[in-house]
């Protein structure tokens, strides 16, 4: 593909998000809100969102769906090498992230080519399901911040909520036992699509600029989830007790 050339996404994704509602539905009401406005709807994009459970990509992709937005999906190696799941993210155009490796940084160049080809990448700035025991938003990576300066593109937060209803932390652990009580109670599950984050006035060093641009970003995902949560601000009133209670990463509010 040409560096003037806009990404078309393969066959095979844009009927997997088709049938993504059919896949979630059975499991979760699913209700999106938010505008995402229309300059943004043809990319380039960053989808910057929270993450509370390991069901949060199959909504998300269902969310987007139903606002006529096809998502690359930025996702762990672990992913990738599993033998058929990988397969179908590679041919998918989805990035792979190898966190921990050398070649760590390669995803931040490949997200910042595929913004270049007017793609939305969605993307988990906390890197990792978040272990704050009031389950807002931890702590983010500066790996956000960077792509958006590397590619010109804005930031769009999305929060999400109830996912940890219906599959815990810890599964595969309690899988079997947490679908069946998902099937049979449904929960409503909530995808808002925010605010366009203004990093216009972000200043200073590359690093300093990264971090300073990652604090706005984060709060502009909690911003877009204090609606969802409303009546939970302080505890949520589903507690996932196989989530590991870490302070580390958390976030003043």
């Amino acid at each position: 593909m040409n560096a003037n050339e806009t990404w078309r996404a393969p066959r095979i994704w844009r009927f997997l998000l088709a049938l993504s509602p059919y896949l979630v539905a059975p499991l979760c009401r699913l209700r999106v809100s938010g505008e995402v406005p229309e300059v943004l709807r043809g990319g380039p994009v960053i989808l910057a969102a929270n993450h509370v459970s390991p069901f949060d990509p199959a909504v998300l992709v269902a969310a987007c769906h139903r606002a006529g937005m096809t998502p690359r999906i930025m996702a762990t190696g672990g992913v990738f090498r599993a033998p058929l799941v990988g397969a179908v993210m590679r041919r998918c155009g989805h990035i792979r992230v190898d966190r921990g490796t050398a070649r760590a940084a390669d995803a931040l160049a490949d997200a910042a080519k595929a913004l270049g080809e007017g793609s939305m990448v969605l993307v988990y700035p906390e890197g990792r399901i978040g272990l704050d025991p009031w389950m807002w938003p931890e702590r983010g990576k500066t790996g956000v911040a960077r792509m958006a300066q590397a590619a010109g593109a804005p930031v769009l937060p999305v929060a999400q909520w109830g996912t940890h209803a219906v599959i815990p932390y810890a599964a595969p652990k309690g899988l079997g036992r947490a679908v069946l009580r998902a099937l049979l109670r449904r929960p409503v599950v909530h995808v808002r699509f925010g605010t366009p984050v203004d990093l216009s006035a972000v200043t200073g060093t590359p690093g300093a600029r990264a971090m300073r641009a990652t604090r706005l970003i984060m709060a502009g995902i909690d911003e877009t989830l204090a609606p969802l949560r409303a009546d939970e601000m302080r505890t949520p009133r589903v507690v996932d007790t196989s989530r590991p209670r870490d302070l580390s990463r958390v976030r003043p509010r």
